[in-house]
């Protein structure tokens, strides 16, 4: 860490498009003596559509679930599974660099919401996010990073993901 930049409390929120190296490298250098930080993502739960599954119509998250699992032991494994597919790289980098995860899945059908409630509970002092669409246009300004930059007291740090080079849009990782 540098000697002029005071240590902060992070909290990372991800779908999936952050460049999971750099942001790492990027933590190491801003918690200072901490050693963790808060990697977290928001999860719509299609509750109505994990409800219609029966016992013999099973997807991967319920495969381990008993044939009678309860409509929220179902829900509970969905946003687990999903949430594992949009954390464990960042937080794989983050143990490469020392650095522990608190992991947080929150279930939700406003991300932006969500992470600046999180960012409240967990303390945080700054919120890194990746960034999935050209910040200066129309459309980018309705995205969730822009409503978290604006209804968030807290500074944002927006990391741009992998470019889809014939658009130069940022792809969009189906979770």
């Amino acid at each position: 860490m540098h000697p002029n930049v005071p240590a902060v409390r992070i909290l990372i929120a991800t779908t999936g498009v952050l460049p999971a190296a750099p942001t790492a490298d990027f933590c190491r250098q801003l918690i200072g003596d901490q050693t963790s930080v808060t990697v977290m993502t928001v999860i719509r739960v299609p509750r109505s559509f994990l409800e219609s599954l029966g016992d013999e119509m099973r997807r991967s998250f319920l495969d381990s679930a008993d044939n009678g699992a309860s409509e929220e032991e179902k829900a509970a494994a969905y946003l687990e599974e999903r949430g594992r597919r949009a954390v464990d790289p960042i937080c794989a980098a983050l143990a490469a660099e020392g650095i522990e995860c608190d992991i947080r899945f929150v279930e939700g059908d406003d991300p932006a919401e969500a992470i600046i409630s999180t960012a409240e509970k967990v303390g945080a002092e700054m919120v890194v996010m990746g960034a999935t669409r050209r910040l200066f246009t129309e459309e980018a300004w309705r995205s969730v990073s822009a409503r978290v930059m604006v209804n968030s007291h807290l500074p944002v740090l927006l990391v741009p993901g992998a470019r889809i080079e014939d658009t130069m849009e940022m792809p969009v990782i189906e979770l």
